[in-house]
């Protein structure tokens, strides 16, 4: 009895195996782009038809387009903008995706020492008409912007879910952190849909969850200094996220230095010279930021930062007089094409 007993059991596991490959064989690939956040945001999903497809993806696009409308620093009505509109006066109650993402920002920027800091709006907004017109902002309203900033005026609660700005004037800007979080919220739509191989993408960062059938993950080219050159370096990703910080499309170029959108918050001053930073991570929120932050940090300091967070990596790249250079801690190996 035993032995037949242990018959069926192999014979129910054979089964389940055959009817689990049988399901995945019958998986088709689909393919979607909404624009969100300012930038086109891409969904590459695996699913049984198009119909559960379509609306999966659909579900996912409308979760990102309302954190657009709480976290956008454009739209003077989105929930962050109201917050921002009360800086100065008593705490204010916030939705729970709010205070998700200004929790995980308040960490961040206690580890890298302010190197990551949402309350850099101010400077953001100066350097942001600064590109417009091509030309360096003005010396003493960057300086009175840079006096508004520092994550220590910011104030967060978890027993009453509020936050509260200690200073009139204080802009909060999700820009390094907002498409992070936006992914990984996407592909926990996209699972609550059933479609658990999937990969979000906006910008410069990807989430993503179980890999395409038969494959070990998905494929994810690291961009080059030069946007005009073609990966030469490429990770596999699955259920983890990777994100990309550079300057090779927003930057200001003033008598031959070149100056990052990427801005430090303690000098007001955007990034000089080219650099590229990638960081791999459990999840969107966390790689987005980090990249941000190791930016802001360079090469020594922002590798031992994200050595502190478990399940991270991180390729430096960087443009010297001489040539590129390179640091990585903890980065995949290079799985060429």
């Amino acid at each position: 009895m035993v032995f037949r007993h242990s018959l069926l059991v192999v014979h129910v596991l054979v089964m389940s195996f055959l009817s689990a490959a049988g399901a995945e064989a019958q998986l088709s690939r689909f393919q979607f782009a909404q624009a969100h956040m300012g930038t086109e945001f891409r969904i590459v999903l695996y699913a049984s038809d198009a119909n559960a497809a379509s609306q999966a993806s659909d579900a996912a696009f409308s979760r990102i387009a309302e954190l657009d409308t709480i976290m956008s620093d454009y739209d003077p009505g989105s929930e962050l903008m109201r917050l921002c509109q009360q800086a100065g006066g008593a705490p204010v109650k916030v939705s729970a995706d709010l205070f998700r993402v200004l929790t995980h920002a308040q960490e961040l920027s206690r580890r890298s020492e302010g190197a990551f800091d949402v309350t850099v709006g101010p400077v953001v907004r100066l350097w942001r008409e600064a590109r417009a017109v091509r030309q360096m902002p003005d010396p003493k309203r960057l300086a009175e912007a840079v006096k508004l900033v520092g994550y220590e005026n910011l104030r967060l609660d978890a027993q009453t879910q509020t936050a509260q700005l200690l200073k009139p004037g204080i802009l909060l800007d999700l820009g390094g952190i907002a498409k992070g979080d936006a992914a990984d919220q996407a592909i926990a739509v996209l699972k609550s849909h059933g479609i658990f191989r999937a990969l979000v993408g906006g910008a410069g960062d990807i989430a993503a969850s179980g890999p395409p059938p038969a494959k070990e993950g998905w494929v994810i080219g690291i961009a080059p200094l030069d946007p005009r050159k073609k990966p030469e370096r490429f990770l596999l990703i699955h259920d983890g996220a990777v994100s990309t910080s550079g300057d090779s499309e927003q930057h200001l170029d003033v008598a031959g230095v070149r100056y990052s959108h990427i801005i430090n918050p303690k000098t007001g001053m955007g990034l000089t010279g080219r650099s590229s930073v990638t960081v791999v991570a459990p999840n969107g929120i966390t790689a987005d930021s980090l990249a941000t932050a190791v930016s802001v940090l360079g090469p020594e300091r922002g590798l031992k930062l994200v050595k502190s967070y478990s399940g991270t990596g991180v390729l430096f790249v960087v443009e010297t007089e001489q040539r590129v250079r390179s640091y990585e801690a903890r980065f995949p190996e290079n799985r060429k094409q």
